[in-house]
């Protein structure tokens, strides 16, 4: 990004200070709008960042998962592993990659994964161990081969948890997404990063504020996703209350 050129950006009150403190705005407007080709290319890589990761992620957890439903036993391990891998502080997690991956998109996704793993595992088991055994028994009996019944009753009737560790597991990407700055990536938080070593508001405020909006935006996204994919258990749950 252009962003990083030398003198592209003022430092505000023209020296080292308290943000906020020396006379300049939190958002300086003009700059917002001789930037914006900057501000829209930290938004398709912050999209394609999370993108990236959560479907990675997903397609990783639900071979796990499809193994942890295959072999019971395994579940513990897997999930094991991916909780150590979630526990692993971000900066500690690109103090172990970089020295191997180096620099750029390959260890920003890695990390970035590793993040996705626990939170979908759990759900698509949750989800396939919550469909209720007669169901299983009726699809049998109408002729179902297990890989048929997986994809045509099991998945759908699942979707709900599936859908809502989706949910959870995009949502926290956003906001992880901001610190791959550190490897060279990060979306808005290049922008963030940027505000910081010149001690500028205006790019942290924006990229701030724009990432904050991203994640919200998506979560109702997934909200209403799943209100249209799963109308059965609305319908369900307002029975129930």
């Amino acid at each position: 990004m252009t962003l990083g050129v030398a003198g592209s950006l003022p430092t505000a009150g023209g020296g080292a200070g308290v943000l906020g403190q020396s006379g300049e705005p939190l958002v300086d407007w003009d700059w917002v709008a001789r930037h914006t080709d900057d501000v829209w290319e930290a938004f398709t890589e912050h999209i394609q960042l999370t993108a990236i990761a959560v479907g990675l992620g997903f397609a990783l957890a639900a071979a796990m998962a499809l193994v942890a439903r295959r072999w019971r036993w395994a579940y513990g391990p897997l999930a094991g592993l991916c909780g150590i891998l979630y526990s692993i502080p971000s900066l500690a997690l690109f103090g172990l990659l970089v020295p191997a991956l180096g620099l750029g998109l390959v260890t920003a996704e890695v990390a970035l994964v590793s993040y996705t793993l626990l939170i979908l595992l759990r759900n698509i088991v949750a989800g396939l161990d919550g469909v209720d055994a007669t169901v299983r028994e009726a699809a049998d009996a109408m002729g179902y081969e297990p890989r048929r019944r997986l994809a045509l009753v099991e998945l759908p009737l699942a979707a709900p948890a599936i859908l809502a560790g989706l949910r959870i597991a995009t949502v926290t990407t956003v906001g992880l997404v901001t610190v791959t700055a550190l490897v060279g990536e990060g979306g808005f938080g290049s922008l963030i990063d940027n505000g910081l070593s010149r001690d500028f508001p205006t790019p942290i405020m924006v990229g701030t504020v724009l990432s904050v909006a991203l994640a919200v935006t998506l979560d109702l996204a997934f909200v209403l996703l799943e209100r249209a994919v799963t109308p059965w258990a609305r319908a369900g749950r307002g029975r129930r209350g």
